[in-house]
């Protein structure tokens, strides 16, 4: 069903999984600073449990549109600024390498991998309150830039019975991307973050139907730039996906997420919290004689406390690059 069969290369990271835009992935994010964390809400989706069938090297690719915005009375720490009346366009690419080097690791299957994002985040600000330094400005203000943010690294360990997988996965997120100090736009978190989850889904091939939920918890560290040290946050996905033949899928995702435990900055506790739904669609397809899988997922966001309100767009094509098939 979905992108399965051909065995996922991780459209969560961020789960691709990815990750997270320092108000770049504002838009499934929560308080902390620039409203970004490192895990990408909506990419623990169909089948967020199934692991890839064999041992190999498979490729994944996100193309993320975000939209939204904030009410001008609402103010929000980003990235040594204090700003009010935020609104944000981000179009970022997360690229995702895993490895399966074995499908027998504590009698499951292990993967090990690297998100690179790679994205232009769009801001408009109706006020910068307090800049760097602490200097107060007041003039409307404008910042975008094409930038990397911070490398994502992920290990994944699944196992699976005839119908029922599960998977346990983290991924840290390393502050070594492009980070713009003192500037509004930025995909790099700049700061050590560590996230860790677990999956569960029952796939049926026979009817077509899978039901999968997904649960973690990010530690977030402290960005040494600006002193602004994030809170902690949970995260809960659910999905339905229904299979109508061998090359399309449909279906519906829900996500929830809070922060449990307050920043340390200017604006006090600032915790976050937010719930969305969306829907999702894929196909399997063959290029050059190899499977590959397309899939879109569309989010809207219903409640918001302490940070961006808006829409999200996902397109995630997933290929093998090479597979260690059994010899028949």
């Amino acid at each position: 069903m979905g992108n399965r069969r051909t065995g996922r290369c991780s459209a969560r990271t961020g789960t691709a999984m990815a990750v997270l835009l320092a108000l770049g992935a504002s838009g499934h994010a929560h308080a902390t600073e620039g409203a970004a964390s490192l895990y990408l809400l909506g990419s623990g989706g169909p089948a967020a449990a199934v692991m890839p069938p064999v041992e190999g090297v498979y490729f994944d690719k996100v193309i993320y549109v975000y939209d939204g915005d904030a009410k001008a009375e609402r103010e929000f720490p980003l990235n040594g600024n204090i700003v009010a009346g935020l609104d944000a366009t981000i179009v970022a690419d997360f690229t995702t390498l895993l490895f399966v080097p074995s499908t027998d690791f504590l009698g499951g299957t292990l993967a090990v991998g690297v998100t690179a994002p790679l994205g232009a985040p769009m801001l408009d600000v109706d006020a910068v309150l307090t800049g760097p330094g602490g200097a107060a400005l007041t003039a409307r203000r404008r910042d975008t830039a094409l930038t990397t943010g911070d490398p994502v690294g992920l290990v994944m360990l699944g196992w699976h019975g005839e119908k029922v997988h599960l998977e346990l996965s983290s991924m840290i997120n390393v502050p070594v991307g492009n980070y713009r100090e003192g500037q509004l736009a930025n995909l790099s978190l700049h700061r050590w973050a560590v996230d860790g989850s677990a999956a569960v889904s029952w796939h049926d091939p026979a009817s077509g139907w899978d039901l999968s939920a997904k649960a973690g918890y990010t530690f977030n560290g402290k960005n040494d730039d600006t002193g602004y040290d994030s809170g902690d946050e949970v995260h809960v996905e659910a999905a339905v996906e229904k299979a109508f033949s061998p090359r399309f899928s449909l279906g519906v995702q829900g996500y929830y997420a809070r922060q449990i435990s307050n920043d340390n900055g200017v604006l006090g506790p600032f915790r976050g919290e937010t719930v969305a739904v969306g829907v999702t669609a894929a196909t399997n397809v063959v290029m050059a004689g190899v499977p590959a899988t397309f899939r879109t997922r569309v989010f809207r966001e219903l409640e918001t406390t302490n940070r961006l309100k808006g829409m999200s767009f996902w397109l995630d094509f997933s290929v093998p690059i090479s597979m260690n098939l059994p010899q028949q």
